[in-house]
């Protein structure tokens, strides 16, 4: 498929105007191809997936999160380990180009398959929060009992639980990655129970003193990036090849 023709269908569905006003998204690297026949997708583009990507052979390397936060140049010059990854995948002739808040905020988006994931139903932005979702779980759970089933349903090995508000919920709140900041938004809207990442102590705090309950997952349940942009991608051009990678480290537990 053209290249443009498929940027252009993906923007559909995660278009610039939705990124976040201090996000990075677009082309990060190299020259975009005139066709595109083959994908690799992964969260990160890191050292770790550099060797897998370039045995793929990719027409176009798609990531979630931008392989450039900030002034390429600037980043080249502080962080010597990319510079090296950068010559290296300009070598191998990789092109990088990123879906981010775009994809989060997007739909079928980031949250929505998190939502999907946790089997929710009636799913629909957070007012007042769009790159929020908020839906019905099937059947209404101890907090406890919610909290083991989300860590399983979005494949991680461990989170942190606030469970002074409701002993059972039902509606929940989810956000991926750094999002507890709307934890306040999820309570007004009446959302039994908010999921996020990489919650900050204070805000942790401060939800503690409110009662209201909070699960905080690590950052790597994004990784459902691959199986829904992989979804996304082959409704635009069934016949792409698209492949992709986990590279998620999770941390030991002590």
């Amino acid at each position: 498929m053209e290249t443009k023709r498929l940027l252009k269908a993906l923007g559909k569905y995660y278009p610039k105007r939705l990124a976040e006003s201090y996000d990075h998204v677009g082309l990060q690297l190299g020259k975009l191809p005139p066709e595109t026949k083959s994908v690799f997708l992964v969260l990160d583009f890191d050292r770790f997936v550099f060797e897998k990507a370039a045995a793929f052979r990719p027409d176009l390397v798609i990531t979630h999160h931008p392989f450039f936060f900030g002034r390429p140049r600037e980043i080249l010059e502080r962080d010597p380990e990319k510079k090296a990854l950068a010559e290296a995948a300009a070598e191998a002739g990789l092109c990088i180009y990123s879906f981010h808040t775009n994809f989060d905020a997007g739909t079928p988006g980031m949250n929505d398959e998190l939502c999907r994931r946790l089997g929710l139903s009636a799913v629909k932005p957070l007012s007042g929060e769009p790159c929020a979702r908020g839906g019905l779980l099937p059947a209404p759970m101890g907090i406890r009992e919610f909290a083991a089933y989300a860590k399983e349903r979005l494949g991680v090995p461990y989170g942190r639980l606030l469970d002074g508000g409701k002993k059972v919920v039902r509606k929940v709140a989810v956000i991926g990655g750094a999002g507890s900041f709307a934890w306040r938004i999820a309570k007004e809207e009446g959302y039994d129970v908010f999921v996020s990442g990489d919650c900050p102590h204070h805000a942790f705090r401060e939800m503690a003193i409110a009662g209201y309950d909070y699960l905080d997952l690590p950052h790597e349940i994004e990784k459902a990036f691959v199986l829904r942009m992989k979804e996304t991608l082959l409704s635009i051009d069934p016949t792409l090849r698209v492949s992709g990678a986990e590279h998620e480290i999770p941390p030991r537990i002590i």
